[in-house]
């Protein structure tokens, strides 16, 4: 009995550690964080946006950094956006297509 409670308490501290990450993260964690989901969703605009503003979720899902890039589209007058999504585990980043003002209306200061 006496050596289950080590066990147990343990198992209890990893998995209170595991499912509240925000609770464990620091300020400076975040930032770093939300600076390279912008950096990478930045970079895959490239040739898309022209001078992308970038607007970071500053958490996220448990599973994703989330961000939105808007701008003008390279090659036309439109105002687009796109979504684009980083994966936490393996710090990737995808970019979804264009979608228009007309369906889609960010304002970013």
């Amino acid at each position: 009995m006496f050596r289950s409670r080590p066990l147990l308490a343990a198992t209890a501290l990893a998995l209170i550690s595991l499912s509240s990450p925000a609770l464990a993260s620091s300020g400076d964690a975040w930032e770093a964080f939300a600076k390279d989901v912008a950096a990478k969703c930045t970079a895959l605009a490239e040739g898309r946006i022209e001078q992308p503003k970038v607007v970071v979720d500053p958490f996220g899902t448990e599973s994703y950094g989330v961000a939105i890039l808007t701008g003008k589209a390279v090659g036309a007058d439109a105002v687009v956006s796109s979504i684009c999504v980083y994966d936490k585990k393996n710090q990737r980043a995808e970019i979804g297509g264009e979608l228009p003002a007309d369906q889609v209306t960010i304002t970013v200061p």
